[in-house]
C-alpha cells in the first residue's frame, strides 16, 4: 500500500484541535463531566462533551464539530479542490438517536461552514467505530485508480443524545453507579488527510472481517449464545499482518477503540494470545476511550492522528504500530502503519 496519512485534526471533550487533544490525551487528562441526562441512581450521568462556544444542539452541533476538524487540517495544508475526494464516517444507519439524520443537508451545511466546495466528490460510510477503516479501504482504491489526489476522511459522532441514552440505558452499556460493565458516551469530530507522500505515517496493511461471536450475541439478546473467541478480529490482525509482511512481535504499541464493555477487553486479550508468538518485551497499549469515552465513528481518525502526532513530536513508542477497531454488531477491523521518518529526538528508553 503506498497511502500516507499527512494531517490530523480534531475537535474534542479535552481539546479543540489536534496538537491539544494529543496534548491532553498523553497527559491522562480526561474531558468527563456532569451531563444533563440522569442516571438510574437519580444522580446526573457522567459523560464527555465538547467545550463548544455556542450551545449548538442535533445535527447543527455535529456540523460544526466536524467542520472544527476539517479547519484544523486545512489551516496547514493546500485548499481541497475537484481532484480531492471527502469520506464523511457517521454513526450506524439504524442506532436510535443518531445525531447526523439528513446526510445530504449536513454536507451542504458543512461545505458551507468549511468554505470548500460543494462540488467536491462526497461518499458516505454509516457503520459506527470502524468506519474509518472502510473509509481507508476506499481512499487506497481511489488514490491507486487515478480517481483522487487526496482524501480527506472525517468521522463524527455522539452518544449524548435522548434516544441514544435511553437506548444503551435498557441495554446496560453505560456506565453508572450500578452498572461498571459499560462505556462513558461521548462526542468528538476527527479528520485525516491521506494520499500519496513521503513523510507521514504509511498504510502499510489493512484487515476487515467479521466476529459472529459479538457482544449482543454475548448478552444473548438475539437468543443465540456463541463462544467468544475473537475469530473476526484474529482474521482482521491476519489480513494486516500479511500485507505489511509483519507479525504481531514485531508490533511496537498499538491503539485500540477500547470504550468500557469487557467484552472488547476479552476481545483483545483472546486476539494476543492466539497471536502473539517470541516476544518477551513490554507492548503499550493506548485507548482515547481514557479520556474521550465513546465516540463512535469518530474513533479511528482520532487514534490515527494520535500516532500521526505521537511519531512527530517524538513520543510514539516505535514502529511498526497497529491500530485496531471493532462495532457493536461484529465489524472488526485492524491497520498496520509505519513511521515514514523519525522525530529529531526521542523519549529515553
Amino acid at each position: 500500500m503506498t497511502l500516507v496519512v499527512q494531517a490530523a485534526g480534531m475537535v474534542t471533550a479535552v481539546g479543540l484541535d489536534a496538537a491539544s487533544s494529543c496534548a491532553a490525551m498523553r497527559a491522562r487528562i480526561d474531558g468527563f463531566a456532569e451531563t444533563r441526562f440522569v442516571g438510574s441512581d437519580g444522580n446526573w450521568m457522567i459523560g464527555a462533551a465538547v467545550p463548544l462556544p455556542r450551545n449548538w444542539i442535533g445535527q447543527k452541533r455535529m456540523v460544526h464539530l466536524a467542520a472544527g476538524a476539517m479547519v484544523d487540517i486545512l489551516d496547514s495544508v493546500p485548499d481541497l479542490s475537484q481532484d480531492d475526494a471527502l469520506i464523511l464516517c457517521l454513526a450506524e444507519r439504524d442506532r436510535p438517536g443518531k445525531p447526523v439524520i439528513d446526510i445530504a443537508r449536513f454536507a451542504e451545511e458543512l461545505a458551507h461552514v468549511t468554505k470548500t466546495s460543494s462540488k467536491i466528490r462526497t461518499r458516505i460510510i454509516e457503520n459506527g467505530r470502524p468506519s474509518g477503516f472502510a473509509a481507508l479501504q476506499q481512499a487506497e482504491k481511489l488514490i491507486a485508480e487515478g480517481k483522487a489526489n487526496r482524501v480527506l476522511v472525517v468521522g463524527v459522532d455522539s452518544y449524548l443524545t435522548t434516544r441514544t441514552i435511553s437506548d444503551y440505558r435498557s441495554k446496560k452499556r453505560i456506565m453508572m453507579a450500578d452498572n461498571h460493565n459499560g462505556f462513558i458516551p461521548g462526542e468528538a469530530a476527527a479528520a485525516i488527510l491521506v494520499g500519496k507522500g513521503k513523510h507521514g505515517l504509511r498504510l502499510s496493511g489493512l484487515g476487515l472481517a467479521r466476529e459472529e461471536a459479538f457482544i449482543y450475541n454475548q448478552l444473548e439478546q438475539d437468543g443465540l449464545d456463541r463462544p467468544l473467541r475473537a475469530d473476526g478480529m484474529v482474521a482482521a490482525y491476519r489480513q494486516a499482518f500479511e500485507a505489511s509482511k509483519t507479525q504481531l512481535g514485531g508490533i511496537e504499541y498499538r491503539i485500540s477503540d477500547l470504550i468500557g464493555d469487557k467484552f472488547f477487553f476479552q476481545q483483545a486479550a483472546l486476539t494476543t494470545l492466539r497471536l502473539e508468538r517470541g516476544r518477551s518485551e513490554f507492548q503499550d497499549l493506548w485507548s482515547p476511550a481514557e479520556s474521550l469515552g465513546n465516540v463512535g465513528a469518530a474513533v479511528v481518525p482520532i487514534m490515527i492522528g494520535q500516532a500521526l502526532y505521537a511519531s512527530q513530536k517524538g513520543y510514539s513508542m516505535g514502529s511498526p504500530l497497529l491500530i485496531e477497531a471493532s462495532g457493536d454488531e461484529g465489524a472488526c477491523a485492524a491497520a498496520v502503519f509505519h513511521e515514514t521518518e523519525r522525530a529529531v529526538w526521542r523519549r529515553a528508553s
